[in-house]
């Protein structure tokens, strides 16, 4: 049974970093699609960035462009997201999830088979 696992959630001020990361345990999932999504109260999870092994992409929402950057180890099934530039919209709890080897990176949560248990990112104003 693969389990992910995210860490380093946190509280930070507005314009702070934070650095996520999620590891893979149980298998490895070699060549799976890696993503990030964030939930905030109310709202519906929501894509926010992705990295394919297949293809060497990446792709983030167009909110965090330029703010985030996600980035792994495929042979270890981690990956990681490099925040910056925080924003107090930006605070959701954020999932890493998995999805099958593939060129192309899904935006839509339902096509994603494994999930983490998430992590909690505040940025206050």
């Amino acid at each position: 049974q693969v389990q992910l696992v995210e860490s380093g959630g946190g509280f930070v001020p507005a314009g702070g970093s934070l650095t996520l990361s999620c590891a893979a345990s149980g298998r490895t999932l070699s060549n799976y699609n890696m993503a990030w999504f964030r939930q905030a109260p109310g709202k519906e999870r929501e894509f926010v960035a992705g990295i394919t092994w297949t293809s060497g992409r990446t792709n983030y929402r167009n909110s965090v462009q330029g703010r985030f950057t996600i980035s792994g180890d495929n042979t270890k099934s981690t990956v990681h997201l490099q925040m910056n530039s925080l924003k107090p919209e930006d605070t959701a709890i954020y999932f890493c999830a998995a999805d099958r080897p593939y060129w192309r990176i899904d935006i839509r949560p339902e096509e994603y088979n494994y999930w983490g248990q998430g992590t909690q990112v505040t940025v206050s104003s």
